[in-house]
């Protein structure tokens, strides 16, 4: 087992938040509250269950993970291909690339762990020779090579301490470079979407940094910012060893300055309490000065047990905005707004609203919005409204469509 010093880290945390305590979040509590929902009793049960795990873990103080990382071997051949397609109707094929197990940053809310953080991160050091294999069988002589993404990486964050002080991140990307020197005509292009900061892409590995790397492939890559709205204090709380907001633009800027496609981002988790329009002006004011022209919205998606605690969370800052939590989560009407692995997502008048509040701001300062394909199909959201891809060439999950151009 390898431990470390996380590259970003907060003084206060959830261990040490003036005067927190978590509690049960019961119809008793949100009738306290205030909240103006009556959750039948399965929801209630699923939060009082969820109560309880987090008063235990909270005790144990084994709600962030521990800064320390196990490295194995694994046998490249015998690694599943995962495409990465929730719902089995994204028009855009792109495969996984998840080389470590388990993620070093701790979201709260982490939609692969429901924000639990207590199994065993793991990293693969011979991951990237089962990405050499993909890219062959995929583009290399004599495959089909029809374009198709290659996703690094949704079930973790790219770039942690366990893929940089390890150098499996760079080796990744060195498989990509090495790829294309074979093969220019590859159709594969990498997308990367990441909560990273400047300093983790300064980070060497044979006396090269993840930005050089990047910069090899700027004509056949994408970095996508990965940003929530939420307020400072509340994001810091929840994203516990992320890079600072400020951080994850500066490492946009620097992507830009190498000539890497960088004016995307995800922005996500949205917290629905948080969308007023101030809040809405500053934050995209933020991204379009850092030249971001699109942006993907997603809304947090959340399991009951997961709400109860991230509620809490958000009431130590600011209880009526939990209180609108909740009331966008727990109406019998909104229980079958399913997402991927059947989280719940915010009440679907509730969201388009969002979205076009969004986009009616967002409209004025040149920016695009990508919202993939099932979504728009759950939301009812037509073509009219935003089109599958955008005038600025992004699709879906902010795909740039034009990179296979080059």
């Amino acid at each position: 087992m390898r431990s470390y010093t996380p590259i970003y880290s907060r003084e206060t945390d959830v261990y040490n938040l003036e005067g927190f305590a978590p509690r049960v979040v019961d119809s008793y509590y949100l009738k306290a509250l205030g909240a103006d929902v009556d959750p039948d009793e399965e929801a209630l049960e699923a939060l009082r269950r969820g109560s309880m795990v987090f008063k235990s873990r909270f005790g144990s103080r084994s709600l962030i993970p521990k800064p320390r990382f196990r490295e194995t071997r694994g046998d490249p051949s015998a690694v599943q291909t995962e495409i990465h397609n929730y719902t089995g109707r994204c028009p855009t094929l792109t495969y996984e690339i998840n080389p470590v197990k388990g993620c070093g940053i701790g979201c709260q809310y982490c939609l692969v762990t429901d924000g639990v953080h207590e199994r065993e991160l793991v990293v693969d050091l011979d991951y990237h020779l089962y990405v050499r294999r993909l890219l062959d069988e995929k583009n290399g002589p004599g495959s089909e090579n029809k374009p198709h993404y290659y996703y690094f990486s949704p079930k973790t964050e790219a770039f942690q301490e366990a893929t940089l002080l390890t150098g499996v991140a760079h080796r990744v990307l060195r498989e990509f470079i090495s790829h294309f020197e074979k093969n220019p005509e590859s159709k594969a292009r990498l997308f990367i979407a990441s909560k990273a900061g400047a300093r983790h892409l300064l980070i060497e590995d044979e006396g090269e940094t993840i930005l050089d790397l990047f910069g090899k492939l700027r004509d056949r890559m994408q970095f996508n910012t990965s940003v929530s709205i939420m307020p400072p204090a509340f994001r810091d709380l929840i994203e516990p060893y992320a890079a600072p907001i400020e951080e994850r633009m500066r490492a946009v800027r620097i992507c830009a300055g190498r000539g890497v496609q960088a004016d995307s981002a995800l922005v996500q988790p949205i917290f629905t309490p948080c969308l007023n329009d101030e809040g809405i002006k500053s934050f995209f004011d933020i991204l379009r000065g850092e030249g971001i022209i699109n942006y993907k919205p997603e809304f947090l998606t959340v399991c009951m047990e997961n709400l109860a605690m991230l509620g809490q969370y958000l009431g130590a800052f600011d209880k009526d905005m939990e209180r609108q939590l909740y009331e966008a989560y727990l109406k019998p009407s909104n229980a079958d707004h399913r997402k991927q692995r059947a989280r719940t997502a915010p009440d679907r008048e509730l969201s388009v609203g969002g979205i076009r509040r969004m986009m009616d701001y967002t409209d004025t300062i040149g920016m695009s919005v990508s919202v993939c394909y099932w979504v728009r199909k759950q939301l009812g959201i037509p073509s009219s409204m935003i089109p599958e891809i955008n005038r600025n060439g992004f699709q879906c999950l902010g795909y740039q469509t034009r990179l296979f151009g080059k």
